[in-house]
């Protein structure tokens, strides 16, 4: 069954960028393209922003290293590094890479931190609108116009009502691809689905803790009887269905409750202090672009690379990151960033998290506030900005 509805939406603003999500992907694309001197605007459905790592509280600032000492992403994902530790780390500060204390060989701390997601999301905050970002909290896009393969709105909703707002070009961070698929750009969705997360801090008797109830699943093809997890429920998510995501959302607390009332019984002062305020979904939908990497092609020199990432799982592996993994020419000014590239499912894994986040999200952001067709972008052009930026791009060059 279905209503007939006639809807005129207002046109509230013309922007040269429209980056949807506020993650660190969208807060590295928006940073990027105001710094080129493009008028941005970033759309954030919560109230902060970090997306997963703030909200979610999955608060691990992954490696920006190899494990055997060699630093590997650069530029933004850097900084957003040493932001997030601006007043202080909350665990697994890296003496070695930031005071240059000890070694950092194959047995040494990674490149990696613990941060507080409260403080991280302000920060981050402060830096946006000190480059003039404008900022819409509370904001989803559900909808794109588009003509000639190219998105000409951005169409939203927030407290204010309907809204649409002109674009140049668009950097889809939502973390699902909602732009791509909404604007019926080719997208692929994660087969095996999420298992239940449920991460909350606690204050008790032994102070300020996180606990990570449903760590993190692998791909199924990684699997054995060493590293096969227990869920908390034996149920798969999507993450892509409103009243799925409530149901997962339920079942989160209803963990947490049960987890919290269980430690009581050895620390009766224990009180969860945060809660996820976001459904701690890895992996939902992703585009399917001009070019698929895959997780076998670590230590591939790619000619269009924007940067590299690592492994956060295992030590050694380094990958260069194509251009092409970021769009699909069907949509010419639409590009992704986040978990929302073009991967297959082991190397989404790898690319989800923070780091990889970053990168991709600065070389969209830079691309972004270039042109309006990815398609005929001059990628050396690109690379020249982001290597000013402090960028390394192959690993040969590290």
């Amino acid at each position: 069954m279905y209503i007939e509805e006639k809807i005129s939406t207002s046109v509230a603003g013309e922007y040269d960028v429209v980056v949807c999500g506020g993650g660190f992907a969208g807060i590295s694309a928006a940073l990027a393209s105001s710094r080129q001197g493009k008028r941005t605007l970033l759309l954030e459905r919560g109230f902060m922003l970090g997306g997963l790592a703030t909200a979610g509280i999955v608060t691990i600032y992954l490696p920006l290293c190899d494990g055997y000492g060699k630093q590997v992403s650069f530029g933004i994902a850097e900084e957003l590094f040493r932001l997030s530790i601006k007043h202080g780390a909350e665990a697994l500060y890296p003496a070695n890479w930031l005071d240059g204390v000890g070694s950092r060989g194959e047995k040494d701390q990674r490149f990696e931190v613990r941060f507080n997601p409260q403080m991280f999301a302000i920060l981050s905050e402060q830096l946006l609108l000190e480059n003039g970002v404008d900022i819409l909290y509370g904001t989803y896009a559900v909808a794109t116009a588009v003509k000639d393969g190219k998105i000409t709105h951005i169409v939203a909703e927030n407290k204010t009502g309907r809204q649409a707002f002109a674009v140049g070009s668009v950097v889809d961070s939502t973390g699902d691809c909602d732009i791509a698929h909404f604007s019926n750009a080719p997208t692929e969705t994660f087969k095996q689905g999420n298992i239940l997360a449920a991460w909350y801090y606690s204050f008790g008797q032994s102070g300020y803790n996180l606990h990570m109830l449903g760590f993190a699943d692998i791909p199924d093809k990684d699997k054995d009887e060493k590293t096969k997890l227990t869920p908390l429920v034996n149920r798969r998510f999507t993450g892509l269905d409103g009243k799925e995501i409530s149901e997962f959302v339920q079942l989160s607390h209803n963990a947490t409750l049960k987890d919290v009332l269980k430690k009581r019984e050895q620390d009766p002062e224990i009180v969860p202090v945060t809660v996820a305020t976001t459904p701690q979904l890895r992996m939902t939908r992703r585009i399917v672009g001009e070019y698929t990497l895959t997780e076998e092609e670590m230590h591939t020199y790619f000619e269009d690379s924007i940067g590299m990432v690592s492994n956060w799982k295992k030590r050694g592996p380094v990958y260069e990151v194509p251009f092409r993994t970021l769009y699909s020419s069907k949509i010419k000014n639409l590009i992704c960033a986040g978990r929302c590239t073009s991967v297959d499912e082991p190397m989404w894994d790898i690319m989800r998290v923070i780091p990889c986040c970053a990168v991709t999200g600065e070389a969209a952001g830079t691309a972004a506030a270039m042109t309006d067709d990815f398609s005929t972008l001059d990628v050396k052009r690109l690379q020249e900005k982001l290597v000013e930026n402090g960028v390394v791009l192959h690993e040969k060059d590290i």
